[in-house]
């Protein structure tokens, strides 16, 4: 016959058996302690129904399921030094552009100059207004103090836009076909590079347009020549 003391040693023996089963059956795991000074990601509480995540395998090797609470966020930076870059380049890119297409109506003779210029307003002044809502969002400032945009790809002096503001009737259009269609290449130069470079995906997909819709444009106006 056992022992009550054989019983009770029984009874606790039992006990901490359950409990370590218990612990490592909890969805965060058994806690483990953390050396002084060291950082640990904070770990979210998901259901127990949480649907798993697939995990795609290695080259060869076939995807897996994982538990969705055993599975980290690696997704890459939403932005870098380079989409920061370019949305500051391409603010008072923009800017400019819509200085020069405001003047078409008063000064140009082409009514087809009059219509790329009415185009470049309605496309560009939207798109700075995207520009800007992506800093907002981010926290960021959209001007760099002390930076100067005047060596930007594509930029006009401010003397060449004082010569095309004080020109009237067929010399507007060639002087605005050639300042613009510059300006143009400087932007699609600009997405292009951004392409290769940046990470943030909203601004992939508008470097993209740029790039493709100003190309357009630099056709319409060679066709002016």
């Amino acid at each position: 016959m056992t022992s009550r003391r054989g019983r009770t040693l029984l009874v606790v023996t039992a006990a901490a058996v359950l409990l370590s089963i218990g612990l490592a059956l909890r969805p965060d795991g058994p806690s483990t302690p953390v050396a002084s000074g060291s950082t640990v990601a904070p770990t979210a509480t998901l259901p127990a129904d949480a649907p798993g995540v697939i995990v795609p395998g290695r080259p060869g090797e076939p995807a897996t399921t994982r538990p969705a609470q055993e599975v980290r966020d690696t997704s890459s930076p939403r932005y870098n030094t380079p989409d920061v870059w370019f949305v500051r380049m391409m603010i008072p890119h923009h800017q400019q552009a819509l200085q020069m297409a405001a003047l078409a109506p008063d000064r140009a003779a082409s009514t087809q100059v009059k219509a790329i210029a009415a185009r470049i307003r309605g496309a560009q002044g939207p798109e700075i207004g995207l520009l800007r809502g992506w800093f907002d969002t981010r926290g960021l400032a959209a001007e760099e103090p002390g930076h100067d945009h005047g060596g930007m790809r594509g930029m006009q002096s401010p003397e060449a836009i004082g010569q095309l503001t004080a020109a009237r009737g067929v010399a507007f259009d060639r002087l605005f076909v050639q300042m613009m269609t510059a300006h143009h290449e400087g932007a699609v130069t600009m997405a292009t590079e951004l392409l290769s470079a940046g990470v943030d995906p909203q601004l992939n997909e508008f470097a993209n347009a740029v790039a493709t819709e100003q190309t357009v444009e630099i056709t319409r106006l060679r066709e002016l020549v």
